[in-house]
């Protein structure tokens, strides 16, 4: 089973619906500069006690993330979490960048 993917226009219906958790799944340093707001960081290079503790509830809805429509490491860690045992799993497809292009606000770590 792979994750459903989400357009902007889905993730934000979703974001709207509330209740979801949204994954940034770059390396660190680029999740610092800018991501969602409200995002975790996590990724599918996490070891699994990393993962369960930033995601400890495998039922809960998750959205991930990365760059762009042609940047894996989303979709890898969307896999990653399903193959984990998470039930309810999708991927924002136009990551951090058609996030921004659409005119969505970033937030930067503190």
């Amino acid at each position: 089973m792979s994750a459903r993917e989400l357009s902007t226009e889905d993730l934000l219906a979703v974001l709207d619906g509330g209740g979801v958790t949204v994954v940034d799944a770059l390396p660190p340093a680029p999740y610092a500069v800018r991501h969602l707001p409200g995002a975790l960081n996590v990724t599918a290079e996490d070891g699994d006690d990393v993962v369960r503790r930033a995601l400890p509830d495998a039922d809960a809805a998750i959205v991930t993330y990365s760059t762009d429509a042609a940047c894996t490491r989303g979709p890898e860690l969307a896999d990653r979490l399903v193959d984990l045992g998470y039930t309810d799993v999708c991927v924002y497809r136009d990551g951090i960048a058609g996030w921004v292009a659409a005119g969505h606000p970033v937030e930067a770590a503190t």
